[in-house]
């Protein structure tokens, strides 16, 4: 258990006895304790007596009196306890705990913060999913961040997650992306061959067509057209998804698995999810279609799911992926659409329930728009293909580490204004560069450091310093902030919401910064030098462990 978990039992539990030998019955996981603004009023305040007042029918500052006269200051690690306000305890701990969180930071090093509340439980994550018919754009890269600084989070506090992306590979689109190649293919041997109506007009597709006439010649060519057909259906989704998985790979995203589409074809697990809602008398036909009864499972309307010429819809491979969702036996479903699927949540939702599962097992985060601007104006366009700007190109421009950042920064059900400019800005203004010059300066006291104890283990050293010389506002801090960092990657995680490691690492880097400013590290007095350079090493390894969970590098130089 990290310290300040362990502070904070041990002051609920201390409260709620103090509230018993009071004569008032206060339950310990009632008492909410949370960090006041101002230093003034302490380390943490409750408002414990409040809650009481109402069922004891006495004054609430009457009670909080009658709380901090019977409490323990000992057994709570308290220095002293204050009543404030209407019925407010403000408590202000022992220094001696600001110690024990750098400590426990230089023994855990990187896996500080790491913890156990998911218990091994097994949740899916599946995001990005785009069809495979061009490059991902940057759309797609704000999913494939939220969900990989997820799964990531998630794993961090004891989850067994496995990441997924689900592969489009059978329907209309394919059958799109396989005549426009067709088309590109005989262009590129000099051929007049349109484009399908509703082929794929993106330079991507003219490259592969270009590279196979430049390998391969003519050979597509001299096959029949079924053959043909099969052929360059799997050269081009081989094509495609080779891209898209170059461009995950360079954005530090990985896959646990691509699920295919067609393996829910080739399996039969499509007609039979749809065999299993008709047993469950959710499926019935009309108009010469077979339809679900959503509208029953509050969805708007009911819904087609294999149409009048015994096709399927879109709909029902997407319920029978689903449904092997649920019977790999993962306790948590988490899929990561963008926010045009609004209105497609309800029905998986629906679809869920009628197949007999939980659907509070699932869960749909939607992500909303990404604009791009440069020197003040919207980009709305790809330089390259002009269509949208692609993942490649951001990160081409920006970089891995601005592009993750930028787009984690703000909650994923928030538009995000990303401006380009700053985020290749070396400068303060810019919160990449500020977190990671923050790491990249304490890199370089400790390498002086590392110079005058060599051959010693540095964390084991500075371990045994004496934290009681850590006095100064802006040291105890830094200290306190450190001591936050796993309840807040836990409540990140648990929430779904990666955004707040980023606000606490840019905080973080913040009172460092402050501290940096008001403390001399290196020159100062052996044991003030040695506490200090201890509080910079502890600050070090929570950057690297914030900064990894959220996919960005901690560099040691700038």
């Amino acid at each position: 258990m990290a310290i300040l978990h362990e502070v904070q039992s041990r002051l609920r539990r201390a409260v709620a006895e103090a509230a018993g030998r009071s004569g008032l019955t206060l339950q310990e996981e009632a008492i909410h304790l949370e960090v006041p603004r101002e230093k003034r009023y302490g380390d943490y305040a409750t408002n414990a007596a409040m809650q009481l007042a109402k069922t004891f029918r006495r004054p609430p500052r009457a009670l909080a009196e009658a709380i901090a006269g019977a409490l323990d200051l000992e057994a709570a690690g308290l220095d002293k306890v204050e009543v404030a306000g209407p019925g407010f305890l403000n408590f202000f701990l022992k220094p001696d705990y600001l110690g024990d969180i750098i400590r426990e930071i230089l023994r855990e090093k990187d896996r500080y913060g790491q913890g156990n509340a998911g218990g091994g439980r097994r949740v899916q994550v599946e995001f990005v999913s785009a069809n495979p018919t061009g490059r991902l754009h940057v759309g797609h890269a704000r999913g494939a961040a939220y969900g990989d600084a997820l799964s990531r989070m998630l794993q961090w506090i004891g989850y067994d997650v496995t990441r997924e992306y689900y592969i489009n590979d059978a329907g209309n689109q394919v059958h799109n992306l396989t005549k426009s190649l067709e088309a590109r293919y005989f262009q590129a041997l000099g051929q007049d061959v349109p484009m399908p109506e509703d082929g794929y007009f993106g330079r991507d597709i003219v490259e592969l067509a270009e590279r196979m006439v430049r390998e391969e010649g003519d050979r597509y060519a001299r096959m029949d057209g079924g053959e043909r057909y099969e052929a360059l259906r799997e050269r081009a989704l081989e094509g495609m998804l080779a891209q898209i998985r170059e461009d995950l790979e360079r954005f530090r995203v990985r896959f646990d698995l691509w699920f295919s589409e067609r393996s829910l074809y080739e399996s039969g697990a499509v007609s039979e999810t749809v065999d299993r809602l008709r047993e469950r008398g959710w499926v019935y036909e009309a108009e010469g279609a077979v339809w679900f009864r959503s509208s029953s499972l509050g969805d708007d309307k009911d819904r087609v799911l294999v149409k009048g010429d015994g096709s399927y819809t879109y709909l029902t491979p997407d319920i029978a992926y689903h449904r092997n969702k649920f019977e790999r036996g993962f306790d948590r479903i988490i899929n990561v659409w963008g926010q045009d699927h609004h209105g497609y949540v309800q029905r998986i939702k629906a679809a869920v329930q009628a197949l007999g599962y939980d659907p509070d097992r699932l869960t749909v985060q939607l992500c909303q728009l990404v604009a791009l601007y440069r020197h003040g104006e919207l980009v709305r366009m790809s330089k390259r293909t002009g269509n949208a700007v692609t993942m490649a190109e951001l990160m081409d421009e920006v970089g891995v580490d601005a592009a993750r950042y930028f787009l984690l920064r703000r909650s994923h059900d928030t538009h995000i204004d990303f401006d380009l400019d700053l985020a290749v800005s070396q400068s303060n203004e810019n919160p990449v560069y500020y977190v990671q010059y923050a790491h990249a300066r304490i890199c370089s006291m400790l390498r002086q450091a590392e110079d005058r104890f060599r051959g010693e283990d540095l964390d084991a050293r500075l371990a045994q310093s004496d934290f009681r010389v850590l006095v100064q506002d802006a040291e105890r801090d830094l200290i306190r902030w450190l001591g936050f960092f796993p309840q807040e990657v836990e409540e990140a995680a648990e929430s779904l919401s990666p955004h707040r490691v980023v606000h606490y690492i840019e905080e973080l880097a913040k009172k460092f910064h402050s501290f940096y400013t008001s403390c001399r590290v290196l020159g100062e007095e052996p044991a003030v030098e040695a506490a200090r350079l201890a509080l910079v090493r502890a600050v070090q390894w929570t950057l690297r462990v914030g900064l990894d969970l959220i996919g960005v590098a901690a560099p040691e130089q700038m």
